[in-house]
């Protein structure tokens, strides 16, 4: 078989990347190891009851309002739309000293912290100002047009010049952490960990660790366009972008596991299947994670070893353990979806165990769950190391889990007696099913200490994209990667021509 691009991957980066390739009339295929597509975001189904493996917070997919969301202008230009639910609250925070709800506006949302702290509230206020700002000069420049080549500015200064310029007097923001903002602005130590709480949940890192205009990003959007969940789970974000790679001629590929990327004179000329199969093309996409593209994809002389040796040395965000549970729902008439919980107000937010999140998507879509019955999922930082398949497996997820349901305990008093279903997942689990080194969330590159990497690699025809790439982490960031290294593989006019469609330009 031979095509234009070949994709290793069928997460959100590689679906998004390779559904818009096709739309740009590329000869696509995207390549898949698991037998369900979707990544981190894959849905799977256990004795009625559907879940979502790891993402389900979402904001901007509906139809109500003009997207910023990356995923939402991809499914645009591909001819998808999805049916959501809103809500709000968009969750509760479960705190030590108290729990409060937590609201997409921004004035509602400080009312309530107000009741834990009034000065503190006033701070967040000022806080959150700082980075409306810089959202506010961000967001007139679409993700759908960006690139990640010189003719970015051209595109910039030709159709978005006034943002550009508005844009400039951000600079130091935009390069800087949350965490910079914060120390300006915070000094109240319940709101300072309260953000670091924000930031650790979009991106793995507290506020010092997270780029100012991902939190910038995620009050502007959940404060103008709110919060949704995709009927049918993630499953259906994923369905809307194969429906678009293959309405334009793109293929997917499940349970074809790719062994090798085909390098010939310092460029990408395909993949090896792990079945011995040759799949030939002039553009191989990685959506594997840098360490297994570079580790076991390609081999030590493939790459030059200085650039292999430093990517290799990326740090890594732990691993999960999770908790996917099937619970009875009677009495639970008025449950919310998601919550956060903290145990421990002295223990750091990111240790292990300390901070869980739970999701009970049912509470929106029923379709989820048998009749008089939830879903459940919560999980939690787990370091990979120490895991291994061995005698004391079986106890040891039996342990590791308490922390989960000590949490789930917070919102469901009960929880462990309306049990009918329970599944425990370990980082094996994590690396296991999604294919990722030490089953990570991603790389840890800190604000100020690093980029996260372009598209690029130094094997020509050779590109990446996912987490491991630049904007980083969480489902608009890597829809954003794959859209960035699709635009930089055509030109800026092929962009423009997609764009100004009729059929576009109505959503």
């Amino acid at each position: 078989m031979n095509f234009d691009v070949v994709i290793i991957g069928s997460g959100i980066g590689g679906l998004t990347a390779g559904a818009l390739l096709a739309r740009y009339g590329k000869k696509v295929a995207i390549f898949e190891s698991h037998s369900i597509p979707g990544g981190a975001a894959h849905t799977f189904t256990r004795k009625g009851f559907t879940f979502d493996s790891g993402p389900s917070f979402y904001c901007g997919l509906g139809n109500d309002k003009p997207s910023l969301n990356p995923l939402k202008q991809v499914l645009d230009i591909v001819g998808e739309s999805l049916d959501v639910v809103p809500y709000d609250p968009l969750g509760h925070y479960h705190f030590p000293e108290g729990t409060f709800p937590v609201y997409s506006g921004l004035e509602e949302y400080r009312q309530n912290v107000a009741k834990i702290t009034p000065e503190g509230a006033k701070e967040l206020a000022a806080f959150e100002s700082k980075m409306l700002d810089l959202y506010d000069c961000l967001k007139d420049i679409p993700t759908i047009v960006l690139r990640s080549d010189w003719q970015l500015f051209l595109v910039l200064a030709t159709r978005y010049f006034p943002s550009l310029i508005k844009s400039l007097f951000q600079v130091g923001m935009i390069s800087g952490s949350a965490g910079d903002i914060m120390d300006k602005t915070v000094k109240d130590k319940w709101v300072r960990r309260l953000i670091d709480l924000e930031c650790f949940l979009l991106s793995g890192l507290k506020a010092k660790g997270t780029v100012a205009p991902e939190i910038a990003f995620m009050l502007g959007e959940r404060t103008r366009a709110g919060v949704e969940y995709p009927v049918g789970g993630s499953a259906a974000i994923i369905d809307g972008l194969i429906n678009g790679l293959k309405r334009y001629g793109g293929k997917l590929y499940l349970n074809s596991h790719v062994d090798k990327i085909i390098t010939k004179s310092g460029k990408a000329t395909g993949i090896k299947l792990k079945k011995g199969e040759i799949i030939e093309a002039s553009v191989v996409i990685s959506n594997a994670t840098l360490w297994d593209t570079y580790e076991h994809l390609l081999s030590p002389e493939d790459l030059p070893s200085s650039h292999r040796q430093e990517q290799l040395a990326t740090p890594a965000v732990k691993s999960f353990m999770h908790l996917h549970l099937g619970i009875k729902a009677e009495g639970l008439e008025n449950l919310t979806g998601h919550h956060v919980v903290v145990h421990d107000s002295n223990q750091d937010i990111t240790v292990p165990g300390n901070t869980c999140m739970i999701s009970i998507p049912s509470v929106w879509d029923k379709n989820l769950a048998p009749d008089g019955h939830y879903v459940v999922h919560a999980y939690t930082l787990e370091p990979y190391e120490g895991w291994e398949k061995n005698a004391d497996y079986e106890n040891k997820k039996k342990q590791r889990s308490q922390t989960l349901y000590k949490a789930l305990e917070k919102v469901i008093p009960d929880i462990r007696q309306r049990v009918v279903l329970e599944l425990i997942g370990t980082p094996l689990t994590h690396s296991r099913f999604l294919r990722r080194y030490q089953g990570t969330y991603g790389p840890a590159i800190a604000a100020g200490n690093g980029l996260f990497p372009s598209c690029y690699t130094p094997i020509s025809g050779l590109y990446r994209v996912g987490d491991s790439t630049l904007p980083g982490i969480g489902v608009p960031a890597v829809a954003a990667s794959g859209i960035l290294c699709a635009n930089t593989l055509v030109s800026p006019q092929q962009v423009e021509k997609i764009l100004s469609l009729r059929c576009y330009q109505k959503q």
